[in-house]
């Protein structure tokens, strides 16, 4: 019946555009990236995208990436416990490891996981995040079956500004940040800082993992990011980055030894970036771009390093935007890769490099918008990948378009796939690398309606993909192979309005991620979930609420012998945000999350948060 409601309250949101006041002044169209690798106006780009704004990202009071991305179309995150566990994110039903997370364009997945480890990655350095749903493995590469998640850091604009900001909140959680940014002249820059401490929960449950420490699993983190930018003139500019994100968890492990072993992690996740913008002519725009993300993880039992695990990427990207005509405009690109590891495993092979080259185009024709991207990846160590898109939009009324798209995507076997040394854990477990894998390979389909005017914004998207030689285990479980195949289908509804003082966001998803030939639905994913928001700007105030849904997920309880199947229930959740500005530059603001106390699991045996408060007291110079 909860579900019930929740769809027609749906239903009911999306249908406000028609009801809308004719008076509702219109709001300025988003500059998307993210898309299509270049600039365009989020009415016009053709791929199903989702834009959160710094103003959103500051009224919602999340206070991580994996939080906020929880209410989006399409996207499910799964943690192992409380704020700072290990999570995995689920776009459009796909495995954590087939989306891919950028940070200012810079990878940051591990090479040996094929995953980004977003439990890390606060939101105190974060001005705007842009979600791509669907296959663009021809714009960026491997791991972007599902889909690309960019995360856009903190600049400097307007006079320079000092801001600081303190809280706490349930579970002895605490944070602080502050940040310098502006621009002097013709450099703009900023620095932000910030920390987050939690004594958490436990993050498992001692009644269904016997083996586990019933202590509290805490988490903190330490987030640290720059920027600096200089124009040497109106057409030239060169600028660097630096992010760095370290974060130590404590974990449970059913497998302990003795239940009073203590698990950590601590993981760090740098960004460096040097690049220079250039303005060649009136129709060419060129950017070089030397990068560098890490992911190094370091886990300990009882203070005693268990194993370690450095990935790093170094890449180097040099980008062509040119206008050829009114509206119309060509990418090409070339980049280079070089993916390492070092780690206390001795992996048979520790590096790959990729040879990329893209070419690209957008054009609009009066009611008509085409996209067509090529790009062609070649791997030293399985070969070649070559990968396209080719989408059309049609804008048959004031403001209602229709689109539709095909696309190829892959990913690329990680390291340890590959190259993982041959590993007997006793029991009768081995494991070892394969290095004759091939990629996993997907082909997407998918139409969409969408409607937009007077602040509202209707997309309606369904969506077909299919993935072939998907990497799994052997029935032994002794080595990895291509064998299985998944076929996903589904259907996207989300809203967003504003209405003067009053601002909504409605999203649901219907999707069927299955086995393609057992027809099982894979594990941890819902067939429905989504979720409704609504805040109100009074003089002083802004108040908001949150429902967010999701249907029961098929899981497994690894923990018994032989490991069983179970079925994890449904659940709604009712979260509230306000925010009392109580001078120009000093305001308020506290966040409910789960205000009824519901208890529910996203992963069998693993514990989620409670209710809890956190409130917080911001300055903006």
């Amino acid at each position: 019946m909860k579900q019930k409601t929740i769809i027609l309250a749906l239903f009911g949101a999306l249908s406000i555009p028609a009801a809308a006041s004719a008076d509702t002044p219109p709001t300025l169209d988003a500059i998307v990236v993210t898309a299509t690798r270049m600039p365009q106006p989020l009415s016009k780009i053709i791929e199903a995208v989702t834009v959160l704004s710094e103003q959103e990202i500051r009224k919602s009071g999340a206070p991580d990436v994996a939080t906020l991305l929880r209410s989006l179309a399409g996207v499910e995150i799964v943690q192992l416990g409380g704020l700072g566990s290990q999570s995995s994110t689920f776009m459009r039903g796909t495995n954590s490891n087939q989306v891919l997370v950028l940070l200012d364009g810079v990878r940051m997945d591990s090479a040996t996981t094929g995953a980004t480890a977003v439990e890390h990655l606060m939101l105190d350095s974060i001005e705007r995040i842009e979600v791509v749903r669907g296959n663009v493995s021809s714009l960026y590469g491997s791991e972007a079956i599902g889909g690309v998640i960019q995360l856009f850091t903190k600049q400097g604009h307007g006079a320079p500004a000092f801001s600081a900001s303190a809280g706490a909140g349930s579970h002895g959680t605490q944070r602080y940040s502050a940040g310098f940014a502006g621009e002097v002249n013709d450099t703009a820059f900023s620095m932000n800082a910030g920390n987050v401490k939690t004594n958490g929960v436990s993050a498992m449950s001692p009644l269904l993992a016997p083996g586990v420490n019933p202590n509290n699993n805490g988490y903190e983190n330490t987030t640290f990011n720059a920027q600096i930018k200089h124009a040497i003139n109106a057409d030239h500019a060169l600028s660097a980055s630096l992010f760095s994100s370290r974060g130590r968890v404590s974990f449970d492990n059913p497998y302990n030894l003795a239940i009073t072993d203590v698990n950590n992690t601590v993981e760090n996740i740098d960004k460096l970036s040097l690049a220079s913008d250039d303005q060649l002519n009136a129709m060419w725009h060129s950017q070089v771009r030397l990068s560098q993300g890490v992911d190094d993880s370091h886990t300990y039992t009882n203070g005693v390093p268990a194993y370690r695990f450095r990935t790093q990427n170094n890449q180097l990207v040099w980008q062509n935007n040119f206008k050829i005509a009114d509206a119309q405009n060509l990418i090409v690109s070339a980049e280079k890769l070089a993916q390492t590891v070092n780690s206390d495993t001795v992996y048979t092979q520790t590096r790959r490099n990729v040879n990329s080259f893209l070419a690209g185009y957008v054009g609009e024709f009066s009611a008509q918008q085409v996209q067509l991207n090529l790009r062609q990846d070649n791997y030293s160590d399985f070969g070649t990948a070559n990968t396209g898109l080719l989408g059309y939009g049609f804008s048959f009324a004031e403001s209602w378009r229709a689109t539709a798209s095909i696309s190829n995507a892959f990913r690329a076997p990680t390291l340890n796939d590959m190259f993982y040394p041959f590993t007997n854990y006793g029991f009768g477990f081995t494991y070892a690398g394969n290095p004759n894998l091939k990629p996993e390979r997907s082909q997407n389909r998918e139409v969409g309606l969408h409607y937009g005017q007077n602040g509202q914004r209707v997309d309606a998207v369904y969506f077909e993909n299919r993935i072939n030689d998907l990497i799994s285990s052997n029935a032994a479980g002794s080595s990895m192979i291509n064998i299985n195949q998944a076929k996903i289908t589904g259907q996207e509804l989300s809203y967003t309005g504003d209405f003067g003082n009053k601002h909504l966001r409605a999203s649901m998803s219907f999707q069927n991620p299955r086995d393609a030939s057992t027809g099982a639905v894979l594990q941890r994913r819902a067939k429905q979930f989504g979720s409704i928001a609504a805040s109100h700007d009074f003089k002083d105030w802004n108040m908001g609420a949150e429902v967010r849904y999701s249907g029961s997920r098929q899981d497994v309880n690894y923990n018994a012998f032989p490991s069983a199947p179970v079925t994890l229930h449904g659940y709604e959740l009712f979260n509230l945000t306000s925010r009392y500005q109580i001078e120009k530059n000093l305001h308020v603001s506290a966040r409910v999350d789960n205000l009824f106390n519901r208890n529910y699991s996203e992963a069998y045996s693993y514990n989620t948060l409670g209710r809890t408060l956190f409130v917080g007291l911001t300055y903006q110079q």
